[in-house]
């Protein structure tokens, strides 16, 4: 590793630095500790270079290209697995990659910590719940999953990273974390992922009618990414929260449709909505309990959903502004 200007306490590995979630990590991680060294990895799969313009010249971080299906050999403290393609247009455009990702990936970097004595935090997601049958979903509930669908890729992928971080919690003592991240959104989104809230967003400042899967009645809950972060850095801190999987999200659950109808009308745009057929095992609910979250980690969400949307919104209406082109993730 580079030569940093400051000495540091500990090294914190952020796989899939460059994307969503991994970026906003980086840089409070940065912000917010003095003494604290990034390393960045990504394969630039889903992730863009875009995401991280701002740390590439910072003394503290430092970026490596890499996938981690392939092993890494670093000395790290803390390792936050965060590498995964989250959307379905990009999971899905290469499945196979996607399971080795969560499962070949994932046995990588718990071998990483192993050798190195890591604290490690698995960024599993909310739909290992699946089509849940019931609502709120609580981390007891062992969910509704196809296992052979157009999303299982994903799906199971992310269960069976659980499970190997919990055999390898049981059988190596590894400090281990799960946190099942539901619904996220904020700036740095890829605008071509196909999620729900930056589909809509687009459509709506283009003033193009917005579709909507279904019949807009199915739920889903929306966790502004800054409260995301505070609950994923609040689970790694935490010495008695690894027994178990953590449910971070907002416990306030919205229709498609009402969301949809919120951000019409906070654009001010002219877009109509059409109505598409409903993807192939959609979940049609979507709420987390935080019960766990709130006693364990003393986290709830702050943000409420329209002061979280007004900074996605321009967000994105500056990308479009300033016609800033975002790197496809091949690139």
């Amino acid at each position: 590793m580079q030569d940093f200007t400051h000495p540091s306490d500990k090294t914190i590995l952020i796989t899939g630095v460059a994307g969503f979630l991994g970026s906003h990590l980086a840089k409070r991680l940065l912000a917010e500790n003095d003494n604290v060294e990034v390393l960045g990895v990504d394969n630039l799969y889903s992730g863009s270079r875009y995401n991280i313009t701002e740390l590439l010249g910072h003394p503290r971080f430092e970026f490596m290209r890499h996938d981690i299906t392939l092993p890494l050999f670093v000395e790290v403290d803390e390792i936050y697995n965060l590498a995964c393609p989250a959307s379905p247009v990009h999971y899905q455009h290469d499945p196979v990659q996607t399971l080795k990702t969560s499962v070949h990936g994932s046995i990588n970097m718990l071998g990483l910590a192993k050798r190195t004595g890591s604290k490690i935090l698995q960024a599993s997601t909310s739909e290992v719940y699946g089509d849940p049958k019931i609502t709120p979903q609580s981390e007891s509930y062992w969910g509704n999953v196809n296992p052979i669908g157009l999303r299982s890729c994903y799906d199971e992928g992310k269960r069976a990273a659980e499970t190997l971080f919990f055999d390898y919690r049981r059988q190596h003592a590894l400090d281990t974390r799960v946190m099942r991240i539901f619904n996220t959104y904020g700036p740095n989104m890829h605008p071509n992922d196909g999620r729900v809230v930056s589909n809509f967003i687009l459509q709506a400042l283009k003033n193009e009618p917005i579709t909507i899967y279904g019949d807009g009645t199915q739920t889903r809950s929306f966790c502004y990414v800054d409260d995301n972060i505070s609950g994923m850095i609040a689970l790694m801190d935490n010495t008695e929260a690894g027994t178990e999987p953590v449910n971070i999200g907002n416990p306030h659950e919205i229709t498609v449709r009402e969301l949809a109808d919120t951000i019409i009308e906070m654009t001010g745009s002219a877009s109509k909505i059409d109505y598409l057929n409903l993807p192939s095992d959609d979940p049609l609910q979507r709420c987390p309990d935080i019960t766990r979250a709130r006693k364990l980690l003393g986290w709830k969400p702050k943000v409420h959903l329209r002061d979280g949307l007004d900074k996605t919104i321009r967000y994105f209406e500056a990308l479009m502004q300033a016609r800033t082109r975002v790197p496809e993730a091949a690139e």
